[in-house]
């Protein structure tokens, strides 16, 4: 699928791996998944930009989030950067608060 035949283009679904795009903010006052911004979701996180560091803590933070172990989640590209995309196998849960569609390509 294209990805302007995707209706939310911040993730997509390869088998059962949640692809996301991510516009990190480090150094916020909370840990919290905020609404996308254009074909990227937002998530600020408490932690200091130092050394992929931020992103480490986002990996576990987002973990929980998503009923995961921080190893089911693969940085793609963007360790230091607040441009990332993460790939994380099997979630066992959505956040609430942000739409997913549940469809995860699994068609046979």
């Amino acid at each position: 699928m294209r990805a302007k035949d995707l209706k939310h283009i911040f993730y997509e679904w390869d088998g059962d791996i949640l692809v996301l795009n991510i516009l990190g903010t480090p150094s916020a006052k909370q840990d919290v998944i905020l609404k996308p911004k254009g074909n990227q979701l937002k998530v600020s996180v408490k932690a200091q930009p130092q050394n992929g560091k931020a992103t480490d803590y986002m990996v576990d933070f987002l973990a929980k989030e998503f009923g995961v172990s921080a190893s089911a989640i693969e940085v793609v590209y963007g360790r230091e950067s607040i441009h990332k995309q993460l790939r994380i196998k099997a979630p066992k849960k959505l956040p609430n608060g942000v739409e997913f569609e549940l469809n995860r390509g699994d068609k046979k």
